[in-house]
């Protein structure tokens, strides 16, 4: 059996062609800077305390995987309101680093790893064309998550860094941004301002208090004495 045959037999050939189709998307990501927005929506549906040095108070509703993605979310400050609690599978995203991430970078990742456990699976029991083959298939889902989680985690604090070097190194003051994500009074929110070709996630509250909705052209006024967040306004 050559290794063709086996990470192309019908139990490993869809996780094969998978694992190739995210390398490619990584390579040409990397090597032509070409932009995927990939909004997968968590849909918190709770105010979140995350510690971003200090305890600022950011409305998370609408959050998605890749706009969460330097953030440290710890099941002490997941949920103020102690009556709500997360669904089991936001708790299984946060738990597994996939929306404390890039989320096609944890993706990737994790397929990588639950293709090998599978193809060396199948491989020493002699399964990869049989019933077997897919019990191993399927079993290798949890392990794969398991070593993927210690695998990406040193990586949460890499991620941060680069993000707080690549906002703070940019003049914003005086961008037009749009809104993602709602805000009012004194709440922090999320903004999307494009830097060239590039779109960047900065946070931000208004300036004036007043409400601003998802999807609002608003211009970006000052920044925060501590650098860590922007005021903004609406852009009439």
């Amino acid at each position: 059996m050559t290794l063709y045959e086996l990470v192309f037999s019908p139990i490993n050939t869809p996780l094969t062609l998978l694992l190739i189709a995210l390398t490619v998307y990584r390579v040409v990501t990397m090597l032509f800077g070409l932009d995927f927005d990939f909004d997968i929506d968590v849909d918190l549906d709770i105010d979140v305390d995350v510690d971003i040095d200090n305890d600022l108070s950011i409305d998370s509703s609408g959050m998605d995987l890749e706009d969460i993605a330097n953030l440290e979310l710890k099941n002490e400050t997941i949920v103020k309101d102690k009556t709500k609690s997360l669904k089991w599978w936001q708790v299984v995203l946060i738990y597994f680093n996939f929306a404390e991430l890039p989320f096609m970078f944890t993706l990737t990742s994790w397929v990588f790893f639950w293709w090998f456990i599978t193809v060396l699976g199948t491989y020493i029991t002699l399964s990869h064309h049989n019933a077997f083959g897919l019990i191993i298939f399927l079993a290798a889902i949890l392990p794969s998550l398991i070593v993927n989680k210690i695998f990406t985690t040193p990586f949460k604090s890499i991620f941060k860094k680069l993000e707080r070097k690549g906002v703070t190194s940019i003049d914003l003051l005086g961008r037009e941004a749009i809104l993602d994500s709602n805000l009012t009074g004194d709440k922090l929110g999320r903004v999307k301002v494009k830097v060239g070709s590039d779109p960047m996630i900065i946070y931000a509250k208004s300036i004036d208090g007043k409400t601003l909705k998802v999807g609002e052209k608003v211009l970006i006024i000052d920044q925060s004495k501590d650098k860590k967040y922007y005021y903004i306004k609406n852009n009439y």
